[in-house]
């Protein structure tokens, strides 16, 4: 049982520094390709589309098939997706990387929450929901650290190359460990040990039919756009402007960066489990009490280096990356929204709608801080400034708020559905036959 999580975890560490791959190289991606600022996030958006797109197809993959097939593929794709990047040449083959290896890493996560829900009991998933999301984000500590080290140490393609060999072990080490359901069972079950209750996990048949019933119950909106909103700034920093807003934009040291960026990920670990813990403790209040003030922390910390007078004190950047590292945390709440009011046959499909919201977000946030640096004339590393920064990063607050207006509205109707609060229109004739 924990030898099977353990490398499916293992496995998803790996896809986020796949995914991540490019985030501390992206100067060094432009002059290679010779790219501006909306072709660079292109790398990016394409790559997040591909992620986003492939949800529900591997949702309902993962249903019929179960995890081990599904994830094994995810790892050849990767792999052959860097081996591809680390010869790659033009802007044109860069992206068919990219979309390889967007392919690969949207079948990881849900993969190994399969996994969770086959192999372990309901009262334990929730903790390792939130376990698998901290421990994957060490994936971002790699492609952030020894293999931005690697690339200037050797060359391109001896540093993708090597992404690429490990891609192929990992494909070879899941489908050898990886099973899709415990030896005493002959189908996929999660089973409660407290109550002995068994759940069969199958698969939803039709594809138009799996979504629309998922889709159909406001829980899974709701945690739609609870990953829309939480994840997506933090998601944009990481994985390609972080870095050059930092050294080009904040004039730090490319060492100093990589600290800045790599704080990112050490404060979600320490967040993670008190988030985790609220969430357990309040499910009723979990919108409110977290994912909503995340929200909040986010803009706030953003503004606050946006408004800042000249660079920002390295003090205020620690912040900043504090606040952007509750985002994963608090995004993983939304898929305790769809586990808990999705019946097992929509698991993987409902699991699916819930993470393409992040990454839709993730990749429009991504496009529009590009499209902002170009328009004002900064689209290459010769033309960053730390004025043009500021004005794309504002690009994010759209998002912001279009996430949480529909976090408002969605939490309401789920709780009308689940009995919790009553309709408006019955609260209106209550209130109307006792004035008269």
């Amino acid at each position: 049982m924990w030898l099977v999580w353990t490398v499916g975890v293992a496995a998803y560490v790996l896809s986020v520094t796949n995914r991540t791959s490019l985030s501390s190289v992206g100067v060094d991606a432009a002059v290679r390709f010779d790219a501006d600022a909306s072709t660079l996030s292109m790398f990016a958006v394409i790559q997040l589309a591909v992620y986003g797109a492939m949800q529900i197809p591997v949702g309902l993959l993962l249903d019929r098939f179960g995890a081990r097939p599904i994830v094994t593929a995810g790892m050849v794709l990767m792999a052959l997706g860097q081996l591809v990047m680390a010869f790659a040449s033009d802007v044109g083959i860069g992206i068919l990387a990219r979309v390889l290896i967007g392919a690969g890493d949207a079948a990881v996560f849900p993969s190994v929450l399969r996994l969770i829900a086959v192999w372990f009991p309901d009262r334990q998933a929730p903790v390792l929901v939130q376990f698998t999301g901290l421990i994957g984000q060490f994936g971002q500590i790699i492609s952030i650290l020894p293999l931005a080290a690697l690339l200037h140490a050797t060359s391109w393609s001896i540093a993708f190359g090597s992404l690429a060999g490990l891609g192929v072990l990992f494909s070879i080490l899941t489908f050898t460990i990886i099973r899709n359901h415990p030896p005493d069972r002959d189908a996929d079950v999660a089973v409660d040990t407290e109550t002995g209750a068994i759940r069969v996990v199958t698969s939803a048949a039709d594809l138009r039919e799996g979504f629309r019933e998922s889709w159909a119950h406001p829980a899974t909106r709701l945690a739609f756009w609870s990953h829309f909103a939480t994840p997506f700034a933090g998601t944009a920093f990481v994985m390609l402007w972080g870095f050059p807003f930092l050294t080009a934009g904040e004039g730090l040291s490319p060492a100093v960066a990589s600290l800045v960026v790599t704080s990112f990920v050490i404060f979600g670990i320490l967040v993670g489990p008190v988030i985790g813990a609220l969430s357990s403790r309040h499910p009723m209040r979990r919108s409110r009490m977290l994912v909503l003030p995340t929200i909040a922390i986010q803009a706030v910390a953003w503004l606050s280096v946006i408004l800042w007078p000249g660079p920002a004190p390295i003090w205020l950047l620690f912040l900043l990356t504090a606040a952007l590292g509750t985002g994963g945390p608090a995004s993983m709440i939304a898929f305790d929204h769809a586990r808990t009011f999705n019946p097992s046959h929509r698991l993987s499909t409902a699991t699916g709608i819930v993470n393409g919201g992040g990454f839709l977000a993730g990749l429009l946030a991504i496009l529009f801080i590009g499209i902002a640096m170009d328009v004002q004339g900064a689209g290459t590393p010769a033309t960053y400034s730390l004025e043009a920064f500021r004005i794309a990063f504002l690009t994010q607050v759209p998002l912001w708020a279009l996430g949480a207006g529909m976090i408002i509205w969605e939490r309401k109707r789920t709780r009308v559905h689940i009995g919790l609060d009553e309709p408006r229109s019955r609260r209106r004739d209550r209130w109307g036959r006792l004035g008269r």
